[in-house]
């Protein structure tokens, strides 16, 4: 089965909002074993909506369009396919009743035009809306299956997750199994990893590799499909055998995990605590760290040391070593990670400090970063990096890069 999902809205046209609808559908028919060959977006505008769908029809089996079934008169998506499909649009009581109820709950006169939000292509399989007033629907005819959702990615997502792909499944009555892996990477870029296994590349056809770069880091999407669930995953697994065997020292974790999470888990998995001093990130390792649940049994805290006068005065690192060596140098990496640990009495210290830009710093230029690792009992060690872009994707990528060293060397620790 092929797909093609159609945005629905001028404001994304306009480039007032971000189309993120097609690529949360995208990835998760992927996963289903669902082809998506095309992504298209059109204006509130029936005529060429109209035109849209008719390109649709010619070369895809599967249509979902994500936007237009709201209260307003813009929102004509369902108006427009129903009378290109020849279907007449009812009401749903159920979905009338919740309107009803969300207004009489919140003690607000319900208009006319929201009881249009009910109105459903007759003989669809109706999607409930949990948090929302439009259900979306799947409709059937001799030669398409065609998909409804609302816009807001709220209200989108769960539904699409909660009712969508168990309709689909009806319709499709695909019996075979589609089981998907994802490989990530990092601490190689996206053409040097296609050239290690470009052969497993050309020569993919069940299971499927799909490489995709972003922010910094790589993944490898395997797909394998067969009547049987056990056979599929042994399949994902020779696969990933055969690209650890030449990648594998980057890969560091699956499907939806982060360098961040790793780092979390491998820390807590050693009863270890860590405390940062960050230059150059200003605190952006501490705030994603503490993104994740748990985060106060690892993490002690941390100094942002964004002047000399801090890293001296607070971190004690050597008036000698600022004067002869700078901040932007390795030994004041290694004084700033075994300050800090000492300082929130943590087994691991880490320091971020370089030249994010937009100018050079003591005669170094922009993109030159040390990273410390101070891990107890072991020696410090520092790394350096010289990293091309702009200021802010210079810190994100030091921040990636700190997670990424600590876990190789704990990782290291661990195996020996």
């Amino acid at each position: 089965m092929n797909a093609e999902i159609i945005a629905v809205g001028s404001e994304l046209l306009l480039g007032q909002i971000v189309n993120t609808n097609a690529r949360f559908i995208s990835q998760h028919l992927a996963d289903a074993g669902i082809n998506v060959y095309y992504h298209t977006v059109v204006g509130d505008n029936p005529s060429r909506l109209k035109a849209v769908i008719e390109v649709a029809e010619s070369r895809s089996d599967l249509i979902i369009f994500t936007g237009g079934l709201g209260p307003t008169k813009d929102d004509l998506t369902k108006e427009t396919i129903a009378k290109h499909i020849g279907k007449e649009l009812i009401f749903d009581e159920t979905a009338l009743e919740s309107i009803e109820a969300y207004f009489k709950k919140t003690n607000r006169q319900m208009t006319e035009n929201n009881r249009k939000q009910a109105l459903v292509l007759e003989g669809s399989h109706v999607l409930t809306n949990d948090h929302g007033m439009a259900p979306g629907m799947v409709v059937k005819t001799s030669g398409h299956i065609y998909m409804l959702l609302p816009g807001p990615p709220k209200e989108m997502e769960p539904m699409f997750i909660e009712y969508g792909l168990s309709a689909l499944s009806l319709q499709v009555n695909n019996k075979e199994q589609i089981v998907s892996r994802v490989l990530r990477f990092f601490g190689i870029g996206e053409a040097a990893l296609e050239t290690e296994i470009i052969d497993l590349i050309d020569s993919q056809s069940n299971p499927t590799i799909a490489p995709l770069a972003g922010d910094g880091e790589v993944t490898l999407r395997l797909t394998a499909k067969h009547q049987d669930h056990d056979t599929a995953i042994k399949m994902l697994d020779e696969v990933e055998q055969k690209i650890s065997s030449r990648v594998g020292q980057f890969l560091y974790g699956y499907d939806k995990t982060s360098l961040l999470e790793e780092l979390s888990k491998i820390l807590k998995a050693k009863n270890l605590t860590i405390g940062a001093a960050e230059s150059l990130t200003g605190g952006m390792f501490q705030k994603e760290l503490t993104s994740i649940p748990g985060a106060s049994s690892i993490l002690k805290g941390g100094v942002v040391c964004y002047t000399n006068e801090v890293k001296h005065q607070v971190l004690n690192v050597k008036q000698e070593t600022i004067d002869t060596y700078g901040v932007v140098s390795e030994q004041c990496a290694l004084e700033l990670a075994e300050n800090v640990a000492s300082l929130v009495g943590a087994d691991v210290g880490i320091s971020f400090t370089g030249v994010a830009g937009p100018d050079e710093q003591e005669g170094k230029p922009v993109g030159t970063v040390f990273i410390g690792l101070a891990i107890k009992g072991r020696p410090t060690a520092v790394e350096e990096l010289i990293l091309a872009g702009t200021r802010e994707a210079n810190r994100t990528r030091t921040v990636k890069f700190g997670c990424y060293s600590l876990l190789k060397h704990l990782k290291g620790s661990q195996n020996a």
